[in-house]
């Protein structure tokens, strides 16, 4: 088995050692860390398909509305990363305990808010409650299992991981219609409640996790809090003012930029830090982690699209979008348990991330073939074969990027792991969105100018009762053309230039899936699973 070659490798993965003995108990607190980390993950897309109900509700403009989301985001994009720290400071399962808690009542509240300011302070602290149980369920899961069922582990937490955004949508709409947009909040109370329960029951502090009294990192904290978050608010509400048209954007992306540098050199310095990036000395971590972040950004991509997608050009409903999609979470549910059992048996599950990679490309490169023709049957097998693609990919890099940091710094890792996770989606949607509709813009120009040279020349060639004109006098003949039906011709173009805009978007995920096929061989054999299966 290779050895990791690099000091910093040595230095903090030398304390890893095989898990405690365990029983079924570990799978009663795999179930009691995943139900939280679960309900976070399907709140930051469950409310979406609401937000047309909460706005009638409020009397509230769109721009107004959007803010339920951006509160939940940016507040919680800030505390992930100061989930182990804070982790070290006050204990885990406390911290988590408490998380759920918090994260249950503020849910309760959304849902009894009577105005749109009560319900987006609660949503931040919703977003702030709810940071802690991504990067702490999946440490305690790994400290959990042995490391021969890391992978297992990881496959289990990915499913709900990979699921809730999926399921989100379809479930939100279905509460919506039938009952009511305050109740994509109340359900959280009973699942929230019972997790709570559990973790008290079932997860206790590693003895190693000691609370100790040091150094607090205040310009850290400071730096993290203001670069993050206005980072967060650029990428979820630049498009609306056209990005960088608009002086705020520039004064808030410029700060986050230089907090976010300010960040990166006083950690590396400080002695305790909120982040610890030397974390990326060790080659399995910052390959494990890159890989992860452009795997999110495609795979927030492809959900935000594909619905937008059968909406947009083939006339599908919420309910009928929502429906067509969800199959994708049967093949991440699928390769995912099939990749978690391979690790297991101590097979090496490194290449099931290049296999991933490619299905993953040879999906997105179908779906960038659809047209305004495309059938039910021929868009159903990319979206699942796109979700077997991702589903083999992330549980062997999630646990490739843990197993290799010492036991004690596993909070740590995982709130770095995460945060990066959580800024490749916010960044890949963002992306997303100002690419259909800039590259929509460029199709359509390109299209119009194409058709106003064609109907020019039909003018000037025309019968001779047209020909005596001097000149073409383009308003008033396009005024004569629409009247003749020509209007519907360039409504055909706008759906035309947003067709291109789909296809061109999609062939991107595809190639940025190509570029990430090769790198599972930069994987140390220890972080692909064994060494050979075990009998």
């Amino acid at each position: 088995m290779p050895q990791p070659s690099d000091t910093a490798e040595k230095q903090l993965g030398s304390e890893i050692v095989p898990g405690e003995p365990h029983s079924a108990g570990k799978w009663l607190i795999a179930i009691a860390v995943m139900l939280g980390a679960t309900l976070e993950v399907l709140d930051t897309s469950i409310v979406n398909v609401a937000l047309p109900y909460m706005q009638g509700s409020f009397s509230a403009t769109a721009d107004e509305i959007t803010w339920v989301l951006t509160s939940y985001l940016v507040s919680n994009g800030i505390m992930i990363p100061m989930t182990g720290w804070i982790s070290s400071r006050f204990g885990r399962k406390r911290y988590f305990i408490i998380s759920i808690v918090v994260f249950v009542a503020s849910s309760a509240l959304c849902g009894a808010a009577t105005s749109l300011s009560e319900l987006v302070v609660f949503r931040l602290i919703q977003g702030a409650a709810g940071a802690a149980m991504i990067p702490t369920s999946q440490a305690i899961l790994m400290e959990t299992f042995p490391p021969s069922e890391q992978g297992l582990a990881m496959a289990t937490w990915g499913v709900g991981l990979m699921l809730a955004p999926i399921m989100g949508p379809t479930l939100g709409g279905w509460i919506t219609v039938n009952y009511n947009w305050r109740w994509n909040f109340y359900i959280n109370v009973p699942t929230g409640t019972l997790a709570a329960l559990m973790v008290y029951m079932f997860v206790h502090d590693p003895a190693y996790l000691k609370r100790e009294s040091r150094r607090t990192d205040y310009l850290g904290i400071l730096c993290l809090t203001l670069g993050l978050g206005l980072l967060q608010i650029v990428l979820d509400r630049g498009q609306r003012s056209d990005w960088f048209s608009a002086p705020w954007v520039w004064w808030f992306a410029g700060l986050s930029a230089l907090t976010l540098i300010v960040l990166l050199f006083h950690e590396l310095r400080f002695s305790d830090p909120i982040l610890d990036f030397r974390m990326f000395l060790i080659r399995d971590f910052t390959v494990s982690v890159g890989l992860v972040t452009l795997l999110i950004f495609v795979l927030f991509g492809v959900n935000l699209m594909n619905p937008l997608f059968l909406q947009e050009l083939l006339g599908y409903d919420a309910w009928k979008a929502g429906l067509a999609v969800a199959p994708r979470g049967i093949g991440v549910a699928i390769s995912m348990f099939a990749v978690g059992q391979l690790s297991r048996l101590g097979y090496d599950t490194r290449p099931a991330v290049g296999i991933g990679f490619v299905l993953a490309a040879f999906a997105a490169w179908q779906m960038s073939q659809w047209d305004l023709t495309v059938g039910f049957d021929n868009i159903m097998f990319p979206v699942v074969l796109f979700g077997f693609g991702s589903g083999l990919v992330f549980p062997v890099l999630s646990a490739s990027a843990l197993a290799c940091v010492e036991r004690r710094r596993m909070g740590y890792a995982s709130s770095l792991y995460n945060m990066l996770r959580n800024t490749g989606s916010a960044i890949g949607i963002s992306m997303v969105s100002n690419m259909l509709v800039s590259h929509a813009q460029i199709h359509q120009s390109y299209l119009g100018d194409h058709f106003t040279d064609f109907t020019a020349w039909r003018l000037t060639n025309a019968p001779p009762r047209m020909a005596g004109a001097p000149h073409f006098n383009f308003p008033h003949e396009m005024a004569t053309l629409q009247k003749q039906g020509f209007a519907m011709v360039y409504q055909m173009i706008q759906g035309q230039a947003l067709l291109l805009s789909y296809n061109d978007i999609y062939r991107l995920f595809a190639f940025t899936a190509i570029i990430c096929i090769p790198w599972f061989l930069f994987l140390s054999r220890q972080a692909g699973g064994g060494d050979g299966p075990m009998h």
